[in-house]
């Protein structure tokens, strides 16, 4: 999925429909920052070995259906093969490309690290299901509660402006420090840069220089 030609402006705005997919994202104006750990919340999520000799960095969208079909057919045979294996550790950077996106990355990031791999895989896994519905906030908030995030804290942290700014600034450093433009993107070893799905296969075609 291309990135659309949006400033920070129009990612901050507070249109209604930047809850729409397919939106400018839109920043609420109320804040309760004193709730939420922004810290933590943008912290990095990593799998794999620290040791690890190849790092991979994906920048995604909780809603770009190549993304979706990366998750679902390529990740979990990196997971098996490279990741568990100590060849290989990955990181999921948020890349938002709409209002529902972000909303669906900081609810994710309300997650320590186990359970942030845990929630994204099911929601890109099950994509279709919760983007296309009539609702997609309400089955954001039921995918929350089994992971116990309950409504209250959705919808406060949703509210939060400075939480879901800091994500969009997770976004805009993306932008900055490797001119990323579509998802899935990824960055191996702060050395090459890939844009769009791979099949397994390719994937590991793209880590052959690093000794893969």
């Amino acid at each position: 999925m291309s990135l659309r030609h949006q400033n920070r402006r129009q990612f901050l705005g507070t249109s209604s429909a930047g809850l729409l997919v397919g939106a400018s994202l839109s920043v609420p104006s109320i804040a309760r920052a004193e709730e939420f750990n922004i810290e933590a919340i943008t912290a990095p999520r990593r799998l794999g070995s620290d040791d690890a000799p190849i790092k991979v960095v994906e920048y995604f969208s909780m809603t770009c259906s190549h993304c979706g079909a990366f998750h679902r057919e390529t990740w979990p045979l990196i997971k098996e093969n490279l990741v568990e294996t100590g060849q290989v550790q990955f990181e999921m950077h948020p890349f938002p490309l709409d209002g529902l996106a972000l909303r669906a990355h900081v609810m994710c990031r309300l997650l320590p690290n186990k359970g942030f791999f845990a929630m994204t895989e099911i929601l890109l896994k099950e994509q279709k299901n919760w983007v296309t519905a009539p609702d997609p906030l309400k089955e954001l908030i039921a995918y929350g509660r089994q992971a116990g995030i309950s409504e209250e804290k959705f919808n406060a942290v949703m509210r939060n402006r400075p939480v879901l700014e800091a994500v969009v600034e997770m976004r805009q450093q993306a932008v900055d420090d490797w001119q990323i433009s579509s998802t899935p993107s990824f960055v191996i070893n702060r050395d090459k840069k890939i844009s769009g799905g791979r099949t397994y296969d390719e994937f590991v075609a793209e880590l052959s220089a690093f000794g893969i």
